[in-house]
C-alpha cells in the first residue's frame, strides 16, 4: 500500500488507516464480537494498512484492550494512534485536560495496549476549564520522556450533537494556532467525506500550509456511502446514527442520489470497485497529506477498505462528485 507523510516528524503510514471504534463503542454493540474484530485487525494489516486509530473513551477502555491483543503480536506492522481528554459517563460525556490526569491516562493506555510507545497521542477534546496549552503541555512532556512519539488533536463531535461544523472547525484552528506554539502538531483528525466535506474549507488548507497529516474521520459517512444501509431499517438505540437527522428514513432515502452516483463512478472502474472504494478514493484524492480512517469490526470490509488505495479517481470522475447533490439533513 502507498504511504503518506504526517507532520514535521514524518511519520510514514499506510494511506488507508482503520478506524477501531465501532468495534466496540457507538454502533450496534449487540453485533459486537471481539474475536471477528481481532480477524479485523489482522486483516488489515495484512492488506498493508498501518494507523489503527482508537480511544481510552471507546467502550471505555476496552476498545484499547481488544487493540492490545493484536498489538501484542505485531506492534511492528501497526501505528498506534490514541486519544485523551475525554471521560465516557451516563448521562454526559465530560472533558479532562488536566495535566495529572493526562499523564495517569497515558499510562494506563499504554498498560492497554501492551505497548511501551504510542505513536501518535491526541487530545480528543480540550477542556474548557483547563487552558489547551496547559493539556498540551503535559502531552508534550509524554513526548520527551519517550511514552509518545507525535501528537495530535480532534476536531470531532462525539456525542452526536447538534453543533455547527464551521463552527467547531474555526475553533479548531484556533485552539492549533495556540498548541503550536507548544509543541508541532503531527496530525488533525475531523470528519471528511463526500457528503461532509465541510473540513475542505477550513481545517485541510491549515494542515497543507503547515505539512501537518489530516485524518479523515468517517469518509463512508457513518456507512451510508457503502450503499449497504437501507432506509426505514432503524438502528439500536446505543448507536449514534438513531440520533442523527441524516439517518431518518426520510432522510435517507432523500439522499440515495448520493450514492447512485458513487455507484455509476464504481462501475467505471471494474466490476470489483465499490461506492465505498469509490468515496475512500475521493478522500484520498484531496491532499497527499490525507489519510481517511474508516471504521468496521468486520474483516471483509477491512479488506475492501484498504484496497480502496489502489483506485485512482479520473478528474471526469472528481468532477462528478462535486456535481452531487448536497446531503440533506445536516447538523448546521
Amino acid at each position: 500500500m502507498e504511504r503518506r507523510t504526517m507532520g514535521a516528524a514524518a511519520l510514514r503510514v499506510g494511506a488507508v488507516g482503520l478506524g477501531c471504534m465501532p468495534m466496540s463503542w457507538a454502533y450496534t454493540t449487540s453485533r459486537q464480537r471481539g474475536e471477528e474484530s481481532v480477524r479485523a485487525l489482522h486483516r488489515a494489516l495484512d492488506a498493508g494498512v498501518t494507523l489503527l486509530d482508537t480511544a481510552d473513551m471507546y467502550g471505555p477502555f476496552t476498545n484499547e484492550l481488544l487493540v492490545g491483543r493484536v498489538l501484542k503480536e505485531r506492534r511492528a506492522d501497526a501505528f498506534v494512534s490514541t486519544k485523551v481528554g475525554l471521560l465516557a459517563g451516563e448521562p454526559h460525556i465530560v472533558a479532562n485536560g488536566r495535566p495529572g490526569y493526562v499523564r495517569r491516562a497515558c499510562d494506563a493506555s499504554l498498560r492497554r495496549l501492551q505497548t511501551d510507545v504510542i505513536d501518535l497521542y491526541q487530545l480528543h477534546r480540550a477542556d474548557p476549564e483547563v487552558p489547551v496549552e496547559e493539556t498540551w503541555g503535559a502531552m508534550a512532556d509524554l513526548v520527551r520522556a519517550g511514552k509518545v512519539r507525535a501528537l495530535g488533536l480532534c476536531a470531532m463531535d462525539v456525542r452526536g450533537g447538534r453543533r455547527s461544523r464551521a463552527g467547531l472547525y474555526e475553533g479548531t484552528v484556533r485552539q492549533l494556532e495556540r498548541v503550536q506554539q507548544v509543541f508541532p502538531v503531527t496530525a488533525v483528525q475531523a470528519e471528511l467525506s463526500v457528503w461532509s466535506p465541510e473540513a475542505l474549507r477550513t481545517l485541510l488548507p491549515w494542515c497543507a500550509a503547515r505539512g501537518v497529516g489530516f485524518l479523515a474521520a468517517m469518509p463512508l459517512g457513518n456507512g451510508f456511502l457503502t450503499g449497504t444501509l437501507r432506509p426505514g431499517e432503524g438502528f439500536e438505540p446505543d448507536d449514534l446514527r438513531a440520533r442523527h437527522p441524516r439517518f431518518t428514513a426520510e432522510m435517507m432515502a432523500a439522499n440515495q442520489p448520493i450514492v447512485a452516483g458513487l455507484r455509476r463512478i464504481a462501475r467505471r472502474h471494474g466490476e470489483e470497485v465499490s461506492a465505498a472504494q469509490v468515496a475512500l478514493a475521493w478522500t484520498l484524492a484531496q491532499g497527499p497529506h490525507v489519510v481517511p480512517v474508516p471504521g468496521t469490526k468486520r474483516s471483509r470490509w477491512a479488506a475492501e477498505n484498504a484496497a480502496a488505495a489502489e483506485v485512482r479517481l479520473t478528474g471526469e470522475d472528481l468532477a462528478e462528485v462535486a456535481a452531487l447533490p448536497a446531503a440533506q439533513g445536516s447538523w448546521d
